[in-house]
């Protein structure tokens, strides 16, 4: 569980393509659940050069209108080119509905959550900072500090026994403008805002030197690519399942989901500064075949976990409230460690 002293974890911004992607497939299923709370979504989009197909698979009675939602999202990003959009929908297989129907777990796998007293935010330190500067990245674009920002850009830290000793960040930026005035703007507006004095931190913007072209005109996009990002750096074990576009029964997400609040929980309440937790399933068994939770000293809490919380499938939409329209938040800046979103309520 304990991460090395010297790690390096990144983020990105609304306007990378992988991102986009996954923007565009919670929107689909705020969509259906807004509508239609039991809708089943497994619901993906690849975007390349011009080119968006939605596909996947759903059973809802809810009128979507794919299409429409996604060149709202695309241009609520900010981008404004062409695109295409394909849209290969289907209905939700009957051989994995006859085992979700009875309350199942829609997919077999392992999940994982964890937290750490290290921040307020219950994550590693690195999670924390990645994501405040991508979003202060966007920030600065949508507010017009820095006008000549595009949507598209990355962030990352470098730590170092606690200490950050490497910032990057490759921005997309109009063709106007040269290396010296965004590696300027980027250090001011940037890194010293967030991180403050910055004098013993190497800093390094745009490495290649330009970054005019981004988005799907520039490199593919696909949801579930940035399950890193997502989650916890690569700092903790995953999965390997993505979360965007699923709702509750799919455990990829909503066992994941459970497996953060729980951890966030023990740690709360003092049961350990660190704590990881994790959950397998087989898919149509409601009852999970393994649930294991130890501390950063290894000590079991698996006994104490299996007591006081229930993670068949149902049982945790129930209890986190997955049926409701709330997923295009998580689509971005990471799923955890975010103020108001069920997962993250301390409880005990």
């Amino acid at each position: 569980m304990r991460y090395p002293p010297k790690y390096t974890v990144e983020s990105v911004t609304a306007g990378h393509p992988d991102k986009v992607c996954d923007q565009i497939s919670d929107a689909i299923l705020d969509a259906m659940l807004a509508q239609d709370p039991l809708s089943r979504s497994g619901v993906e989009a690849f975007g390349s050069h011009g080119t968006l197909m939605i596909g996947g698979e759903v059973r809802t009675n809810a009128k979507v209108d794919f299409e429409s939602i996604a060149r709202k999202i695309y241009k609520d990003i900010g981008y404004d080119d062409e695109l295409e959009v394909l849209i290969r929908i289907a209905q939700q297989s009957g051989d994995i509905a006859m085992g979700v129907d009875t309350g199942g777990a829609g997919d077999q796998g392992i999940m994982y959550g964890y937290a750490t007293d290290e921040t307020p935010e219950f994550l590693p330190r690195g999670v924390v900072l990645a994501h405040a500067l991508a979003r202060r990245l966007e920030a600065i674009r949508r507010d017009g500090t820095l006008p000549w920002l595009g949507p598209d850009g990355k962030t990352q830290v470098t730590i170092d026994n606690g200490r950050v000793v490497t910032v990057l960040s490759s921005a997309q930026h109009s063709e106007s403008v040269g290396l010296e005035e965004v590696r300027a703007g980027l250090t001011k507006h940037l890194f010293e805002a967030v991180l403050g004095d910055i004098s013993a931190m190497e800093v390094l913007v745009n490495p290649t030197g330009r970054f005019v072209q981004g988005g799907f005109m520039a490199d593919a996009g696909l949801t579930g690519r940035k399950i890193m990002v997502d989650t916890y750096g690569g700092l903790i074990s995953h999965g390997g399942g993505c979360f965007s576009g699923k709702e509750g029964m799919k455990v990829d997400r909503s066992a994941s989901y459970m497996c953060r609040f729980v951890a966030k929980n023990l740690v709360a309440a003092g049961l350990g500064k660190q704590c990881l937790v994790s959950v397998a399933y087989a898919i149509g068994r409601a009852e999970p075949l393994m649930i294991e939770a130890v501390n950063e000293k290894d000590e079991d809490l698996s006994p104490f976990v299996a007591k006081h919380f229930d993670f068949r499938p149902r049982a945790i939409i129930e209890r986190l409230g997955l049926t409701r329209p709330i997923f295009l938040q998580t689509a971005t800046y990471g799923h955890f460690g975010k103020p108001g979103l069920p997962w993250e309520e301390i409880v005990l």
